[in-house]
């Protein structure tokens, strides 16, 4: 587990199916600490984490349990998700303990909805530091750039291509991506580049 920035942490595992790394992340806050999308941890990351505490951890999306429940587990944290993607979530084993809507505080971040690519998708907004993190909404692939997941698995790609085109209306300079490389600076530029490539509504 990495400081990328000041009170932001970060661990990976490398997706070979994929070509790149999926992303776990635990900001520090006098509001709560948060861990987002936990990506299986090694033992010494785990500790790490007990170790700092953890008040809440975030699913951003029905697909990313991960390793939730080991990291419930180690910190006593409650799992958090949209009920828009709890009852697929509680399928894969995720251990649940309660919801997020749109607007929501979690710690210092904010509830951003971004359905598409399942109904529950929300993005994180910590705007007092210009931080937003996604979890599938985009990915950071290649890296330094955005792009969208394979239409295949986006369960109505219009909705997706909306969200992500709504996040500009926030003010973020880093994102970080559950999915592929956290863009650490001129993000918003990123994103705006990739939102110009959609189809004219």
């Amino acid at each position: 587990m990495r400081e990328i920035l000041s009170d932001v942490f970060t661990w990976s595992r490398l997706s070979e199916p994929h070509g790149y790394d999926f992303n776990g992340y635990l900001v520090r806050a006098a509001t709560g600490n948060v861990c987002i999308d936990p990506v299986e941890p090694e033992a010494e990351d785990l500790a790490e984490l007990a170790r700092i505490g953890v008040a809440s951890i975030v699913l951003t999306n029905r697909n990313h349990v991960r390793a939730s429940n080991a990291v419930r587990a180690a910190t006593g944290a409650r799992v958090l998700i949209h009920p828009g993607d709890a009852a697929y979530a509680r399928g894969q084993g995720a251990e649940i303990d309660g919801e997020i809507h749109g607007g929501q505080r979690v710690g210092p971040l904010v509830v951003v909805a971004a359905a598409g690519k399942s109904p529950g998708e929300v993005a994180l907004h910590w705007p007092e530091r210009r931080i937003l993190v996604v979890g599938d909404a985009v990915i950071g692939n290649p890296p330094g750039h955005c792009s969208l997941l394979r239409e295949k698995v986006m369960d109505d790609p219009a909705a997706l291509r909306a969200s992500v085109e709504a996040l500009l209306a926030l003010d973020f300079d880093v994102l970080l991506t559950g999915d592929g490389a956290p863009i650490l600076r001129d993000a918003h530029d990123r994103l705006d580049e990739l939102v110009a490539t959609f189809p004219a509504r």
